[in-house]
């Protein structure tokens, strides 16, 4: 595995060449870096539903490898069916996973059986490389909106606020919002970032300020509900964030309380970005309004975790336990609050997306 700071060679998930997989076991982030090994459909399965591996495009390519370890053991019609079916079952609102598991399951059913292990192993590697590559092309695109900041303010730093964690974290490398963050970084412009811890995971916290630790990147963490003040003062230049579905309208679905940033930057004139590769995009929805909202435990609300004094990592409960949390996953920006789309294609207006990207669903 290489391992360059800023993800744009370091992956998330790698084949070990024996049937299994390995990938970066997020929930032990911040505190500890540490691996795991996936080696069965199950494996792969709990590692989506528990957040070991999250963000709309790496999910996707973990679902891909989960259908390749499937083919491994049992390459059948009847068994892939029902791995696809486990590992579809495991969250509902990022698109890639979907779309991931349709395009293994095109590739290996006109096939024999004797072939079908080698060429879902050979598709889940090309949908890997392929993110990377999509996310470089972001990165590319989305330099030139941190240029243009710059220019605007000459000899100033440029301050990016983002939310959650569209890093190569929450890819197979490189990110998506954080890609131009960490392009403009390696070129020498002068970039700050404003990270929201992004309650009630933190991944903003956990994740994305971890990574822009490693690459060096500077960054300041703030609470969720700071931004506008920020926005307020002229501390923003433009915000960034990634997206786990984009309908055909435009509408973003994104980690709960990227509506709320979004409502603040357009009260402020602050250009607000959206990064998302073409798997990402969900062409068959007409609106956000058909996005699937995924609702989590309670608990990630009413329980909070970190390290103690003594380097202990503790799970603590925040309030009383008669009472319950509502815990709704994600929310949907609309297109009309969306300055842009930071695509591989260009930053394009959110109701070009039919006209750039096709029918693509």
């Amino acid at each position: 595995m290489k391992t360059s700071a800023d993800g744009s060679a370091r992956r998330t998930i790698w084949a070990t060449g024996d049937g299994a997989v390995e990938i970066i076991d997020q929930t032990r982030l911040p505190h500890e870096y540490a691996t795991k090994r996936l080696a069965s459909v199950e494996d792969v399965a709990e590692a989506i539903a528990v957040m070991r591996v999250r963000g709309a495009p790496l999910i996707g390519a973990t679902a891909a490898y989960g259908m390749a370890i499937a083919a491994d053991v049992d390459p059948s019609d009847a068994a892939l069916a029902l791995a696809r079916q486990i590992l579809f079952a495991t969250r509902p609102t990022a698109v890639n996973l979907g779309w991931a598991l349709a395009r293994v399951a095109d590739v290996l059913g006109p096939l024999p059986l004797g072939r079908r292990a080698e060429a879902a192993w050979t598709e889940a590697e090309a949908i890997a490389a392929e993110d990377i590559a999509l996310n470089g092309a972001i990165g590319d695109h989305g330099l030139a909106l941190i240029k243009a900041a710059q220019k605007a303010r000459p000899g100033e730093t440029v301050n990016v606020l983002t939310h959650c964690n569209a890093g190569w974290l929450a890819t197979v490398g490189w990110g998506t919002a954080t890609a131009p963050i960490y392009k403009a970084h390696a070129a020498g412009i002068p970039i700050h970032v404003w990270v929201d811890e992004t309650r009630p995971r933190n991944q903003g916290a956990s994740l994305t300020a971890w990574e822009l630790a490693e690459a060096g990147v500077p960054h300041t963490l703030i609470a969720d509900n700071a931004g506008g003040h920020l926005m307020q003062h002229g501390r923003v230049d433009l915000c960034i964030v990634g997206t786990d579905r984009t309908a055909a309208n435009g509408d973003v679905c994104n980690k709960i309380g990227t509506y709320l940033k979004a409502l603040a930057a357009h009260d402020n004139g602050v250009p607000f970005y959206v990064a998302l590769p073409s798997p990402t995009l969900d062409l068959s929805l007409q609106s956000g309004r058909d996005v699937p909202i995924e609702e989590r435990a309670g608990t990630e609300v009413t329980e909070i975790t970190g390290r103690t004094a003594d380097g202990r990592i503790e799970s603590v409960c925040v309030t009383t336990p008669s009472t319950a949390a509502a815990n709704p996953a994600f929310d949907v920006t609309p297109a009309r609050l969306v300055t842009g789309l930071v695509t591989e294609r260009g930053v394009i207006e959110p109701e070009r997306l039919r006209e750039v990207f096709g029918s693509r669903a």
